[in-house]
């Protein structure tokens, strides 16, 4: 019984032992197990062991082994599996020879938890390249530089800015004239002779008789252009602000400066609007034609006759003025943005010379 107990106990050690044992993996891979001299390949140390130990990866300076030099050691890429409780360790070192001949790379030893584990050994082939040493005149040398084609695409912006500087130029030099020539800006304006009030009156009294409101049912729009008509002849020719006052007013002045005969016609005129404008009175077909022929009769009795044949020619009036504080600030900051605009594209095309010919 006891001895049974032993043999138990001592394949349970056993089999411990050889989990402990096998928890430390250490794998060694290379990208390329073949390569031309001065070719670089990646050699690949993976260690997985649990999360709680430790490893020491073998740090090289040079060279791995005579012959196979170390080019760029990367840092180790931790990765954890099993969660967290297993942990795979990734080390990577290129590295590349420049002598032909087979290479044996020996186990890499890596330490865990003061224990040495090592890889698998590891085989490198490096190729020199065929020289043909019998026809040493296929050989040549080094290739002068070529220079590249001409493309019109290269000098389309260069092309464009030196078009576009001449205006540019053109345009700051006529501004800085502008400037320095400080001469006054003479303008001449035609005046245009007002019409005698009787003319004014008689051609606002004809579209009025063209437009014909009366007809469309709007007696009283008729009427207020009429009788404003009448009041603004009457302000012109007689020299009181007829458009102020009432009818009768207007009426009353009239009878101290002409006779009644003619001014009998305009009352009648003036009732019938007021009847119209106030009391809502809708006159007759014969009224509104009868009111029309007394606004007409009214002011060919009333007219200045010296006046009726004369015709006034336009007058011309000359103005000097000096330019002004606006134009001014406007020629300066025209002079400041074309300089700008002419400094930088001479500058963009120095630029552009000096990289197609240097």
């Amino acid at each position: 019984m006891n001895r049974n107990f032993i043999l138990i106990a001592l394949l349970c050690l056993l089999c411990i032992s050889r989990a402990t044992a096998q928890s430390v993996t250490v794998d060694a891979k290379i990208d390329s197990l073949q390569i031309w001299i001065g070719e670089q390949a990646k050699l690949q140390l993976q260690v997985a062991m649990d999360a709680k130990q430790r490893a020491v990866f073998p740090v090289y300076t040079d060279t791995i082994v005579p012959g196979i030099e170390i080019v760029e050691t990367a840092k180790p890429d931790t990765q954890f599996l099993n969660d967290r409780q297993r942990m795979l360790i990734t080390q990577e070192y290129t590295i590349t020879s420049f002598d032909s001949a087979l290479y044996y790379i020996p186990p890499v030893p890596v330490t865990v938890d003061g224990k040495v584990y090592k890889s698998k050994a590891l085989a490198l082939k490096v190729y020199s390249m065929p020289v043909d040493t019998l026809h040493p005149d296929q050989f040549f040398g080094q290739k002068t530089v070529m220079k590249a084609p001409f493309a019109w695409e290269d000098w389309y912006g260069l092309l464009a800015c030196s078009f576009l500087a001449f205006p540019l130029l053109g345009l700051l030099i006529y501004f800085i004239i502008r400037i320095r020539d400080n001469k006054p800006i003479i303008r001449k304006i035609k005046v245009e002779p007002k019409l005698p009030p009787h003319q004014a009156a008689l051609q606002e009294i004809e579209r009025i008789k063209n437009e014909k409101v009366w007809q469309k049912g709007r007696p009283k729009e008729y009427y207020t252009e009429l009788t404003d008509t009448i009041r603004t002849y009457i302000r012109d020719r007689f020299g009181f602000n007829a458009l102020e006052m009432t009818s009768s007013e207007i009426i009353d002045k009239l009878l101290e400066i002409k006779d009644k005969d003619a001014i009998s016609d305009l009352r009648f005129l003036f009732q019938t609007a007021d009847l119209v404008k106030f009391a809502k009175h809708d006159p007759l077909m014969n009224e509104n034609d009868v009111n029309l022929v007394n606004a007409i009769d009214f002011i060919n009795e009333t007219k200045q006759p010296e006046e009726e044949n004369q015709k006034p020619q336009p007058t011309e009036i000359t103005i000097i003025e000096k330019r002004s504080l606006h134009a001014k600030v406007f020629l300066i900051c025209g002079i400041v943005l074309l300089s700008a605009a002419l400094v930088g594209t001479f500058v963009y095309i120095g630029l552009q010379l000096y990289e197609f010919f240097a």
